[in-house]
């Protein structure tokens, strides 16, 4: 076994631990890998409407809970005068508006704001429900027993019982016992019925068709089947098994949608409108909601996230310098000073930054050109340096300014201290190789750090490394393994082209 395995053993957990755990961060949490995505989000508002008599009224009015295929994000009722309470009844959820006296029309509202998510689980019912008990009389009794017989026969679990028992139902012929009860009874509670007469637990659900922009919309009844291990939901009409996508299943298990006491004519409509909001901000809420705030950066007071945000984006600065002096053998001077620029140029943007950089660097190898003939020591060389470089930096942003120019040059102390480290490096490079190697070095620093820059300043780049820190032990993975890399850099391959052409 190679000595390397240990070496690439690293990198490889690396890049699959980085990869693993923002695939987490993504699917658990929803924080979105695209910038700017958006989430089509329901706001359903349900208006109950009732005549009060004049004495204390109580309104309770069934809210959904979990809803198979969404995910409740906000929910909010509008009772002037009305106390509002949530109350929580084993697996049922009811609004209570209550008064200690009202007369006349009266109008509620309760809101609820619904994301679509497919991996919400249906309500499992905490104990087995086991099938009502039904009594016919007769002649119903007898069409009832034949055709849960004849259903019986074509079927071997309960959802097939469920849909060959509607198909007879359903049919276009129908026979004279499904004639009879169909015309003494309404067909949904007929469905019910037959099918806990037939030992098949079920029930009604009422759900409602989202549609953007409607008014005054009613719930829609649908049959729900116990399987033994949860509710299977059918289309009454068709005997089709599952919920569609645009139905939201507002009450399962309760026997009613609204109470009302003190009061009449009382009735419940819905309207609904189709929002669109960004996936981060989902994602931020529901984190918080989960309990998972403390995996993300946004909960850090907003002045440390704006430093996370710049500094965050150092390490994609340095893969892109160790891959253009790596790979591509681009000579800079020093090692990271290109990092650094690019982070000024984030700071100022790079047209304003370029100028900036090269008028300092400029008027800083004049002076250091005068120090060197007063042999200085380096350090007070080095500091008189970083004192002139502010001074020249303050008088580009004052004239800059009175020049209409309001980007300034928003560089922090640290950038001022590699300024003057990058004029005295400069300027011994001059004394040292000639202006030839100043000007190969100083061109190859800007260029690499425009790359940088470039790289860094990139929405995508800003929205993956704030938002999925994580990535960034897949970038410490390619670094160490470009860091293995001893060939030839493309740079240098233009040695070998005498050869090609004496080749010929």
């Amino acid at each position: 076994m190679s000595r390397r395995f240990p070496f690439y053993f690293a990198i490889a957990l690396l890049i699959i631990a980085g990869i693993s755990l923002a695939s987490f961060r993504h699917i658990s949490l929803g924080v979105p890998f695209a910038v700017g995505e958006q989430r089509p989000v329901w706001m359903v508002e349900a208006r109950v409407d009732f005549v009060a008599l004049g004495n204390p009224v109580l309104v309770s009015l069934h809210l959904p809970e979990r809803p198979p295929g969404f995910r409740q994000l906000t929910e909010q009722a509008a009772s002037p005068g009305y106390g509002f309470s949530i109350i929580q009844r084993s697996q049922e959820r009811r609004g209570e508006w209550s008064i200690r006296q009202a007369s006349g029309p009266q109008t509620l509202y309760y809101s609820i704001q619904l994301v679509a998510d497919g991996n919400v689980q249906p309500l499992i019912p905490d104990t087995p429900p086991l099938a009502e008990a039904v009594f016919w009389e007769e002649p119903q009794a007898t069409a009832a027993r034949e055709l849960v017989q004849r259903a019986r026969q074509k079927s071997s679990t309960s959802e097939s019982f469920t849909r060959e028992l509607i198909k007879l139902l359903q049919s276009s012929d129908p026979d004279q016992n499904t004639a009879l009860l169909l015309a003494s009874n309404e067909y949904v509670d007929l469905v019910t019925r037959m099918l806990n007469y037939a030992g098949v637990p079920a029930q009604t659900a009422d759900g409602l068709k989202l549609e953007d922009a409607r008014r005054r919309q009613m719930l829609r009844p649908f049959l729900q089947v116990y399987n033994g291990r949860e509710w299977l939901t059918f289309n009454p009409e068709t005997g089709e098994q599952g919920l569609p996508g645009d139905v939201l299943l507002w009450r399962q298990t309760a026997p009613s949608l609204l109470d009302v006491m003190g009061g009449t004519q009382s009735s419940v409509s819905f309207s609904m409108l189709r929002q669109t909001v960004p996936a981060l901000q989902l994602s931020r809420e529901e984190s918080e909601r989960q309990g998972l705030g403390l995996m993300s950066l946004y909960q850090l007071p907003i002045e440390e996230q704006g430093m996370f945000r710049m500094l965050l984006l150092l390490p994609l600065g340095a893969l892109v310098v160790a891959f253009m002096r790596i790979i591509i053998g681009v000579r800079t001077s020093g090692t990271f000073m290109p990092v650094l620029i690019a982070i000024a140029f984030v700071q100022t943007s790079l047209v304003p930054g370029l100028i900036a950089f090269i008028a300092v660097v400029s008027l800083g190898l004049l002076m250091r050109s005068y120090l060197s003939s007063l042999n200085l020591l380096l350090v007070s060389r080095i500091s008189a340096l970083i004192i002139l470089v502010i001074f020249i930096t303050t008088g580009l942003s004052i004239v800059g300014y009175q020049m209409g120019f309001n980007t300034g040059m928003t560089v922090t102390f640290f950038p001022m201290v590699i300024l003057a480290w990058t004029i005295e490096r400069m300027s011994i490079l001059w004394e040292e190789e000639g202006p030839h190697e100043v000007m190969v070095q100083g061109a190859g620093s800007l260029f690499v750090a425009v790359m940088a820059y470039l790289v860094m300043d990139a929405p995508l780049a800003r929205h993956l490394t704030f938002n999925f820190p994580e990535l960034h032990l897949v970038v410490l993975g390619l670094i160490l393994l470009m860091g293995n890399y001893t060939g030839y850099k493309l740079s240098e391959l233009r040695r070998f082209y005498p050869m090609k052409v004496y080749d010929r």
